[in-house]
């Protein structure tokens, strides 16, 4: 990778790691990064943190590939694999060692679990004591290969200017010796990151703020290095709407879940940028408004609450903005998936003269979709119960004399079939719901749909006759 050490460009990075799918809170703080790096005509890189390879899977890493495509989030040039860095790595380490700032530490696990036992009986923070720090290394045991630390100045204070949190201090003597290289002499976790984050040119690190303690560490490696640090950014975490921690039952799910739940992307990206982050008081935020008003200063303190009512309204919002077609090739899948095969280009044009009706009502694709299911049925339709109690014997008499003044009219459209319905209505001194309702139930064998003259126009005469006659009772 590039070695960089200055900043002339804002580069910003976005680093899961292959664990599992790409969460809901690491979709947003991928945003983040991607407003910061766009907002400033800079570069927004990912990286696939996947030195756990136990842990790691090939369909975490394509569901997480599949999540930021799917949010336009994907990253200005190919991913890089932090495994594949792992030479690099050690050969930082190597410098450290012969700068005199890293060190072996043979400390045997029985050692270190006997300074844990007495730091916790003392009520002292768990942390290693550096008893292998100043010590001659000629007392090294054969038997027990060394880890490599680093030697943390041991005085004065860690200090970081947060672009969210503000300046944040810890005093050094808290933080201990971290573990650079293990016994088996692989990276760990806090030397990989800073090594990948120097070599990728990172100007500016957004996450969430349960990595601040990491930042501290960090920040000393980067200057034992004598390299130039990033600027950090942490951003508080998403709470449930009961304000405790985000779990699955709250909506702590993948991003893949949301997309299955029938939400747009741009839907969830809005409402993800205002978990956390505002601007006056605006909710409806497209990406292109967002890449002009996004400003690190709007992020918030306090964690945000993940509120589905509100994901719900954004969807909405988003549905009724896009046009007939658009939203037709949304919501196929699902019709699709419902209906267990493929519409035709007949059907599909149906659809889209559909979405007049049936838009308004539904608050995820998924909704739009079941809500359309009865145009692509064939007769007899199912009736659901309160359309068969719509259904009784008077008003399937009633429907087939309707059935011969419909078959009368010449201009099949919504304003003529609702002329005509009108006056037969008044012919037979009835208000217009005694008949409209087992029309609906007729024509969708349902009690709840759009307008049933809407639903005749897009069906077409044929389709609607045969429907009105199917339960119809001479």
């Amino acid at each position: 990778m590039k070695k960089q050490t200055t900043h002339h460009q804002v580069v910003t990075r976005f680093a899961p790691s292959p664990t599992g799918f790409l969460h809901i809170g690491g979709a947003r703080t991928a945003l983040f990064n991607w407003l910061f790096a766009k907002s400033q005509g800079g570069k927004y890189l990912v990286r696939i943190e996947d030195t756990d390879k136990k842990r790691s899977t090939t369909e975490a890493i394509d569901a997480i590939n599949d999540g930021l495509t799917w949010l336009g989030l994907g990253g200005d040039e190919a991913p890089v694999f932090q495994s594949q860095q792992q030479a690099r790595h050690s050969e930082v380490v190597a410098e450290l060692l012969a700068a005199g700032n890293a060190y072996p530490c043979y400390a045997s696990p029985e050692e270190l679990q006997e300074m844990r036992d007495k730091a916790r009986a003392e009520g002292r923070t768990v942390a290693y004591d550096g008893m292998w720090r100043d010590r001659d290394h000629a007392d090294a045991p054969k038997d027990i290969k060394p880890v490599i630390r680093l030697k943390t100045p041991a005085d004065g204070i860690t200090e970081i200017a947060d672009m969210v949190q503000g300046t944040v201090k810890v005093p050094n003597k808290q933080l201990d010796d971290m573990v650079l290289l293990r016994s088996d002499g692989t990276p760990t976790y806090m030397l990989s990151v800073v090594v990948d984050d120097h070599d990728m040119g990172i100007t500016h690190i957004i996450r969430g703020d349960d990595h601040l303690t990491n930042a501290f560490r960090q920040q000393q490696l980067y200057g034992l290095l004598g390299w130039q640090a990033p600027e950090f950014g942490h951003i508080p975490l998403i709470h449930g709407s009961d304000g405790a921690k985000l779990s699955k039952r709250h909506g702590a799910l993948g991003v893949d879940a949301y997309r299955d739940m029938g939400y747009l992307p741009e839907a969830l990206n809005n409402y993800l940028l205002r978990l956390g982050w505002g601007y006056e008081d605006k909710e409806l935020i497209g990406s292109d408004e967002a890449l002009e008003l996004f400003n690190i200063n709007g992020v918030g303190k306090s964690p945000s609450r993940f509120d589905f009512k509100k994901l719900d309204n954004f969807n909405q919002h988003y549905m009724r903005n896009l046009s007939h077609e658009n939203l037709m090739l949304e919501a196929l899948p699902f019709v699709e998936r419902k209906l267990e095969r493929t519409l035709g280009n007949a059907e599909k044009e149906l659809f889209v003269k559909a979405m007049t009706g049936l838009k308004d009502r539904a608050k995820t694709l998924i909704e739009l979709a079941e809500s359309s299911l009865f145009y692509f049925k064939t007769v007899p339709l199912d009736l659901n119960e309160k359309a068969e109690q719509l259904l009784d014997n008077d008003n399937r008499v009633m429907l087939a004399e309707l059935c011969s003044a419909l078959e009368a009219v010449t201009n099949w459209s919504h304003d003529s079939l609702l002329e005509t319905v009108e006056s037969f209505v008044a012919s037979k001194e009835l208000k217009l719901g005694k008949v409209a309702q087992p029309m609906r139930a007729a024509l969708t064998g349902s009690n709840v749909s759009p307008s049933v003259f809407d639903i005749m126009d897009v069906l077409g005469r044929e389709k609607s006759l045969a429907r009105i006659k199917q339960v119809s009772k001479n």
